[in-house]
């Protein structure tokens, strides 16, 4: 292939190739991303059991977490180990396989499958060890659930998986209460009852007293006696019925459904009734069960002041009855199971948009999944522009300004690593929202759905971030990017080593860029030309390299992201419609940078002010202290000195003129702030003396050399030594110490 500089440059600016020159790929591959292809052999967060039996966070767990918490508690320590370790993570690759290969199942059932086909061919090779070790790590296994893969359907499993347990932690804290109650209003109405006359008829005395006593008492004769010793029922006839509806509401609510309402799988019980496709019908569903929990929230109310007998029917009959929607408080709400919506950013357009907003603004328990499966758009060559996340960042971002609504927007790659952030938005008092990017379809791109979704999130594509309202009132606590790799960079970078089509083996850090992620989709591929080595040149810079440089740097340049094809690397030039896109890219993540507290311009220009505000204080101490310093000696030259510094002293005094001082040319020492180190009278006691207060002053300049007073000042600890200007400009190396003295006038 032979192609010019001139074309190169064309292609760069109009993303027109010369037909027969190019080579039309039907997809690219990111260097970065070639060693790990074979997700099949590599240990990483997929697959994820989904557990059924536990809850919270501890409802999902990988894998390869189960494996090493089963290797901990049954292989040895040391060499003794390692059969069992080596036996052991042979199923786990074969599980991965089993999976990789489109296999669907239970944790049970897939190991037991993949340690049936490695025990059938262990027994060919007759190792017998195998065998004995699998079954005792199939023993260890004390966790259970459906295992998902990473793929189109991962994220919705995942989130569903984690909001039902969190559901049915709920429900079952609830039931608990209201069976309770119940429990307790029956034995009111029966304690109620054994008073009455109703109990002591004789078909309730026989009954209770059994068949065996049939022929040993009277109960007709039994019954005219017990009624001639009862009581009076403490109840009035309106107590009665109102602990009785009230008991009845406890028992036939369908808020909360009990472990009997369950069908063939058990986290389907819920499902029916509060997973929505659409905020639209999550909406309509709240209003129209609304009623119901206002009218479940009195009958709770109404048990727990009957159950006390403080049930004043003139304080609570009016109470009670004004209690209505409007009543219901945030803790009310949060007493119920949430909502979910699940639902893709295409569908989330107009009209639904529009109902969203009004669900994360409503403070009402509603949690919103939006799977995003498309980041880039306008791939047709007449746009102008390509763009990126329209309908997907700027929705979670929106859903950050409403203040407070939990965000989480991730990759379902990381999902696993976010759970806990997963689990507080589900878990938060008002709405949430999910926006995930999913991945971009399985004929978009030859590479695994992790691969494409963990570039997204490297590549500043999609990001990751968490606005959580209950982790402080200010953006600095509610705000958190920690997630991403390398958080301080426009772009994350990792050393990779390669070959290039000649085997010729290099090593370099790559940053991971938009254009980067562009070219995992077929549909993009239109914006790249591979050329070979021939046409390198140093003209070439990498993306990273390229958006960096201002418009007017990048004359002469062209851009290129590093791509392997056969196991080996070529350099793609990017189109100058992609590298808007990824300048764009770089631009919003600097937004981000900003929410999360790095590079923030309101901080930096503060911190230049105070800067600024600082040096000019410095200055004005430094004069200020200059001026103490002349003051302080011609003090000194006032005292009357003993005889033999008569000399000094007049030295001192010839020396302290202040207009001298200001003109910048005399050498004098700040005095106040002399630290007594004895480094200047060291090297001339002549020259530098200690005042009264033992702190130095210059006693003699004529004393000593320039030299010694420029070397004074380089040793001074507190630089508090200026050497002003030579007076003899015939001193051997004057010109060099002029130089050295700068520093320190």
């Amino acid at each position: 292939m032979d192609v010019s500089l001139r074309e190169l440059v064309r292609f760069h600016h109009t993303g027109q190739k010369a037909n027969g020159k190019w080579d039309e790929k039907a997809g690219l591959q990111p260097a970065l991303l070639a060693p790990y292809r074979n997700l099949a052999a590599l240990r990483y967060d997929y697959p994820i059991v989904l557990v059924q039996d536990d809850t919270g966070q501890t409802c999902v767990h990988t894998l390869s977490g189960i494996v090493d918490s089963v290797l901990q508690e049954i292989a040895p320590m040391g060499l003794e180990g390692e059969p069992m370790r080596k036996h052991c993570l042979r199923l786990e690759t074969r599980i991965r396989a089993l999976i990789y290969g489109g296999m669907k199942g239970t944790l049970a059932e897939l190991w037991d499958l993949a340690q049936h086909e490695l025990v059938d061919e262990s027994n060919q090779d007759g190792d017998g060890s195998l065998t004995e070790n699998l079954s005792l790590a199939r023993r260890a296994v004390t966790v259970d659930g459906r295992i998902i893969d990473c793929d189109k359907n991962a994220t919705a499993a995942l989130l569903e998986h984690i909001w039902m347990c969190v559901q049915n932690t709920r429900s079952q804290k609830a039931l608990q209460r209201l069976d309770q109650l119940a429990l307790c209003l029956s034995q009111i109405l029966e304690a109620d009852f054994q008073k009455s006359d109703g109990a002591r008829t004789p078909e309730v005395l026989k009954g209770s007293m059994g068949a065996t006593f049939d022929d040993s008492f009277d109960f007709q004769i039994m019954s005219q006696i017990l009624k001639k010793g009862s009581r009076e029922s403490s109840l009035t006839d309106r107590k009665r019925q109102r602990i009785g509806d009230t008991l009845t509401s406890l028992r036939t609510q369908r808020l909360f459904l009990s472990q009997m309402d369950t069908s063939s799988r058990p986290n389907d019980r819920l499902q029916p009734r509060l997973v929505f496709s659409s905020c639209s019908d999550a909406w309509e569903a709240f209003q129209a069960q609304i009623s119901e929990k206002v009218q479940l929230l009195k009958a709770i109310a109404t048990a727990e002041l009957e159950i006390e007998n403080r049930y004043d029917e003139s304080e609570y009959d009016d109470l009670l009855a004004g209690f209505s929607q409007r009543s219901l408080s945030q803790e009310d709400l949060n007493y119920f199971p949430s909502y979910l919506v699940m639902t893709n950013s295409i569908d989330c357009q107009g009209n639904e948009k529009a109902k969203l907003i009004d669900v994360l603004s409503s403070g009402l328990p509603i949690k919103v999944l939006v799977e995003t499966n498309n980041i880039l758009a306008d791939t047709s060559p007449e746009s102008d522009q390509l763009s990126f996340g329209p309908s997907s960042q700027q929705l979670a971002t929106m859903a950050v300004g409403l203040n407070d609504a939990f965000v989480l927007q991730s990759t379902s790659s990381n999902l696993f690593q976010a759970r806990d952030r997963v689990y507080r938005g589900l878990t938060y008092h008002g709405p949430a929202l999910f926006s995930i990017f999913s991945g971009i379809g399985d004929d978009a791109t030859d590479l695994p759905c992790y691969l494409t979704t963990a570039c997204a999130m490297q590549s500043r594509a999609f990001p990751t971030f968490t606005y959580d309202p209950v982790q402080g009132t200010n953006l600095a606590a509610r705000f958190d990017i920690e997630d991403n790799p390398q958080i301080d960079l426009d772009w994350p970078a990792q050393h990779f080593a390669y070959e290039d089509e000649e085997l010729q083996k290099f090593s370099e850090n790559v940053a991971v860029t938009l254009a980067d992620f562009a070219a995992c989709d077929k549909r993009y591929v239109g914006h790249f030309a591979r050329i070979p080595k021939s046409n390198w040149n140093e003209g070439m810079l990498s993306v990273a390299e390229y958006v960096g440089l201002a418009e007017d740097q990048t004359q002469n340049k062209l851009p290129y992201v590093f791509t392997v094809e056969n196991d080996t690397l070529h350099k793609c030039i990017v189109d100058d419609k992609l590298i808007r896109a990824t300048r764009r890219c770089r631009d919003t993540w600097h937004s981000l940078q900003e929410l999360g507290g790095i590079n923030n311009s309101h901080a930096l220009k503060l911190l230049e002010q105070e800067r600024q505000q600082w040096q000019q204080e410095k200055e004005q101490a430094l004069n200020e202290m200059k001026s103490q310093a002349v003051a302080l000696t011609t003090v000194e030259s006032d005292r009357q000195p003993v005889p033999e510094q008569e000399t000094v002293a007049e030295a001192a005094i010839g020396q302290s003129e202040p207009e001298e001082e200001d003109s910048g040319d005399q050498a004098y020492i700040e005095t106040p702030r002399c630290t007594t180190c004895d480094e200047c009278t060291d090297l001339n006691s002549r020259m530098f003396a200690y005042d009264d207060n033992k702190q130095a002053y210059i006693a003699d300049l004529s004393a000593g050399t320039y030299q010694q007073l420029v070397e004074a000042a380089e040793v001074c600890q507190v630089a508090i030594i200026h050497p002003g200007k030579p007076t003899d400009v015939d001193e051997p190396g004057v010109s060099d110490l002029v130089k050295r003295a700068e520093a320190f006038n």
